[in-house]
């Protein structure tokens, strides 16, 4: 009998390589003994960059479902539940198929090392292959040219949304360095969507574009968007769409929503994929209002807001987002990972927050303690306290009265608050 996907994963976990190398061998030898999955997979929209690759596929993917497509979606991490990663022909991925297909990646690697993403990875698109659909949106995890997802010969689009800086271990740290990572998903002869882009990464991409052949769309060029009256105007060379604005909130959707709609025309999407993009579209922990659930009921005079970004330039967009809102406080509760740039990222934050309680993130060995992140913060000028948890700082916040309540920093402590959430 199969074991359940928690056991699995956790046996997963115990193969992961002693040194991080990026690279693709491991996961083509792990292709190759599965009968190599990914080319059986409905056409595929790989979709790269630092912000908005979530925002972005759940745009796109709204759009085809609104246009009657059956879609599968992969991205990472997860929040809550390791299944929201797999979701198939529009539905996450059952307990039984994925033990299943986790079951038959661990068998067949037979015991050699393979990082969590890779082998996980693998199982997705053995998920994929055997479940039809119209297309596969697939989201990088790290960088793009190595990236376990980086495995389809021809797609049919990719995208690279605003790239910044992040991950510099990994992929460099100069934004074209890391824009040639990203890159790095550019295939010949397949159209590539271009989110707005700092001048040198621009040029990177172009660039790669060029020498593989690849036509490009990219944004102050070949497509436009912006907010009029309450609206979002999208035009490019095929026409005019005045359209609702989207549902996520925060001026910097209105860009990824230019991305998204660019890619569904190119892929001749009829009229009503453009609107369901916009209006069907749900993202959680991407300043998302939290209205039901077990801590609205506690607190039921806090309006909470949850999170995940956790760079300089999506603190920059969280800042504008919160900008944005009806007049009042805002109040920082927020826990980081060790692995960023926390004082970066709070000092687009500072001048939008009141205070801001510091918590660990349950459970992430690489968090940051509360009084490392209190100290990063009253660094960067914000009034900063330590809570032991979530619980606390809450508690503590709604004893002096209502209170907006930004909970923020990880895309980990996101998903320890949506469980909290219930």
């Amino acid at each position: 009998m199969t074991e359940g996907s928690d056991v699995i994963l956790a046996r997963m976990m115990e193969l992961h390589p002693k040194i991080i190398d990026l690279t693709l061998d491991r996961v083509w030898h792990l292709l190759k003994a599965l009968d190599n999955p990914h080319e059986k997979v409905p056409p595929v929209i790989h979709v790269a960059g630092t912000n908005g690759k979530g925002s972005t596929q759940a745009m796109i993917r709204a759009g085809l479902e609104g246009a009657g497509l059956k879609v599968h979606a992969y991205t990472s991490p997860h929040l809550a539940r390791f299944h929201e990663r797999i979701r198939l022909a529009g539905e996450l991925i059952s307990e039984a198929h994925l033990s299943e297909v986790l079951d038959q990646c661990y068998a067949a690697n037979g015991g050699a090392p393979i990082t969590y993403f890779e082998i996980t990875t693998v199982a997705a698109m053995i998920a994929y292959a055997r479940t039809p659909a119209d297309f596969t949106l697939m989201e990088v995890g790290l960088g793009g040219r190595l990236d376990a997802t980086n495995i389809f010969a021809k797609p049919a689009a990719t995208i690279i949304t605003p790239v910044d800086m992040d991950h510099q271990a990994f992929l460099g740290d100069t934004l074209g360095a890391i824009a040639g990572e990203k890159a790095g998903i550019i295939k010949r002869g397949v159209t590539c969507v271009v989110g707005p882009q700092h001048e040198e990464a621009m040029y990177v991409i172009e660039s790669t574009a060029a020498r593989v052949g690849a036509p490009i769309l990219a944004y102050g060029q070949h497509w436009h968007v912006s907010e009029e009256r309450g609206r979002l105007i999208y035009q490019d060379e095929t026409g005019l769409l005045d359209l609702p604005l989207p549902a996520l909130p925060g001026p910097h959707q209105i860009l990824n929503a230019g991305a998204a709609l660019a890619t569904l025309r190119h892929l001749e999407q009829p009229e009503a994929a453009f609107e369901a993009a916009m209006t069907d579209v749900y993202w959680p922990a991407r300043m998302q209002r939290l209205q039901i659930g077990a801590l609205v009921d506690r607190f039921p005079t806090l309006e909470l807001w949850l999170d995940g970004g956790h760079n300089p330039a999506a603190g920059a967009m969280l800042a504008r987002t919160i900008a944005d809102l009806p007049d009042r406080p805002t109040h920082a509760v927020c826990g980081m990972l060790k692995t960023k740039d926390v004082r970066g990222y709070m000092a687009q934050l500072a001048p939008q927050l009141a205070t801001l309680t510091a918590c660990s993130i349950p459970g992430e060995d690489a968090t940051l303690t509360a009084d490392e992140t209190a100290a990063a913060a009253s660094d960067v000028g914000i009034h900063a306290d330590t809570a032991a948890g979530l619980e606390e700082a809450l508690r503590a916040l709604a004893a002096q009265g209502p209170a907006r309540v930004l909970i923020c920093g990880s895309l980990y402590f996101a998903g320890h608050v949506l469980r909290e959430n219930g």
